[in-house]
This record gives structure tokens, sequence and C-alpha cells, in this order.
């Protein structure tokens, strides 16, 4: 808070930016203390994430912690107004991490809110949906390509005899949450991980795990990031040559056409593509 002002004095003021620690139990907080204070009124209420603050000499700020009976209480609200695909929809616009989306989502809460027997989904002459349902359709084009793009390794790791098919991505969005399903479906008979590098935690499916459960995880090896080659399983280099030569040999190179080719595969995807490891 500015210099000699407390909180109570904020709430009769102009409503403060509210910085949340970037989780979305901290941004169901943040719409908790809106309407805690009555700030659900003004026209413009700013909500940042605490990495992407921008500084305002001209308002204040209040950084919200997280509370559990908090989130809680707003999520059941939230779940009951909006429905299963409306909360699917909230959780996408806010995995796309834009900077503006914590607040464009505040402005879908006040307009569902306001109108409890209406879709607000389909209004797309609202600022604040149509800003979000851009950015939802990013994300779900995001993950499609991840379903896609993403390229497993078989490692042998040191502390185990069973091999890990292991996976490096730094996607656009934050779209790790809800790739999980497609994957424990699709290789539900691996042990298999996902490490988003650029987000520094993944996901983690073990197989011969009864609880079938994917988990998240964060302590992975800083020598199986940078340097996965000397964890590979012996037959691993060799499909990896394979695939190599496969794809060298199915091109035919008087029908390259460099431009269409980049527009199905962007090159911020190619790093961690095996077939372009040559």
């Amino acid at each position: 808070c500015a210099k000699g002002q407390s909180f109570m004095d904020l709430m009769t003021a102009e409503p403060p930016i509210l910085i949340f620690d970037g989780s979305f139990e901290g941004w169901l907080t943040c719409v908790f203390t809106i309407y805690e204070n009555g700030w659900q009124h003004t026209p413009i209420v700013t909500i940042q994430a605490e990495h992407e603050v921008v500084p305002n000499f001209w308002q204040d700020t209040v950084t919200v912690a997280t509370d559990e009976s908090k989130t809680l209480r707003v999520s059941d609200k939230l779940a009951r107004v909006f429905g299963k695909n409306g909360m699917r929809q909230l959780l996408w616009g806010f995995l796309s991490e834009s900077p503006t989306v914590y607040s464009h989502l505040f402005g879908v809460v006040r307009f569902q809110l306001s109108n409890p027997n209406l879709d607000v989904w389909e209004n797309y002459t609202h600022a604040d949906v149509m800003a979000v349902s851009k950015l939802i359709k990013m994300v779900g084009r995001e993950r499609h390509r991840m379903q896609a793009f993403v390229r497993f390794e078989q490692m042998q790791m040191p502390d185990t005899d069973k091999p890990v098919y292991f996976a490096r991505v730094e996607p656009d969005f934050n779209v790790l949450p809800i790739l999980h399903q497609h994957f424990k479906e699709r290789y539900a008979d691996q042990t298999w991980a996902i490490y988003d590098v650029k987000r520094g935690f993944g996901i983690y499916y073990a197989h011969d795990d009864r609880s079938e459960q994917v988990h998240i995880i964060c302590d992975v090896d800083d020598e199986a990031l940078l340097h996965p080659q000397q964890f590979y399983s012996k037959a691993e280099q060799q499909y990896q040559t394979l695939w190599q030569k496969y794809f060298t040999h199915v091109t035919i190179k008087e029908r390259l056409n460099r431009k269409l080719h980049i527009q199905y595969l962007p090159k911020r995807y190619w790093k961690y593509l095996t077939e372009k490891m040559v």
C-alpha cells in the first residue's frame, strides 16, 4: 500500500491493483476480496500476477494472500453459476498466462454473476468475453499441437531398472494441466513424464501405480534436461537414428515447401523434435 494509507483507507477509495501469487487459487481469492470490499461496482478492476507486475505511480497496490477457505467459497459459487463447461472456459483462459487475462476473467465473472440465467460465453459483444474467448482458442490450439509434437525419449535412470519415457516441452501457454488425460489414455501401459522447461514443472504417470493418478513433478535432474543423451537407454539412440533416416528418405526435395512446412510445424517446436536433431 502507499505510504501512510491503511487497507481500510483504500476500501473507500478507487480500488487498488490486486497482486496475487499467479495461482488459480490466488486469483479466486482476489475475486473474493473484490466482492468483500464492494469493488465490483467499479468499471475497471485490475488484477496482476506478482511476477508480471507493471509499476503504476497513479494507483495503489494490494498484495492478496491466497486463502483456501475463500478459494473454496468462490469456486463453489462459480461452479454453480457457470456450470462444468463454463468453469472449463475460465480455467483455459487462466492458463493463457496473458498479463491482462486475470482482469478480463474477473469481468466475465462479474458479468455472469449479474446475469445468472445467461450463458455469458455466447455474448461476444462483451469486451471481456471477447478477449478471454480469443485466448481460449489460442490455448486450445496449443494443446492440440502439444498432443502431436511431444517427442518421448526412453531413459534408463540409474536409480531404477525400469525405463521411463521422458519428454521436454516449452509451450507458449501453460497447457500441461489440460494434457494429462490425453497422454494417460494413450500411453496407459507405459511409464512416462512430460516436463515443461519454461515453467519448471511436469506431469508423471507410472503404469504400475494402482492409483492410476498423474502426478506433478518439480525435482527433475538438471542433467536430464540439459544433457538427456547420457540417460538414453541402449535402444533409444538406435530408435532416433532410424527415425531420422526415415524422415530424411521420405522427404521429396523437389516438392519441399518450406513456408507451408513452417505453417504446419512452427520453428518453436523444432528444438525437441527427434527428426529435426540431424
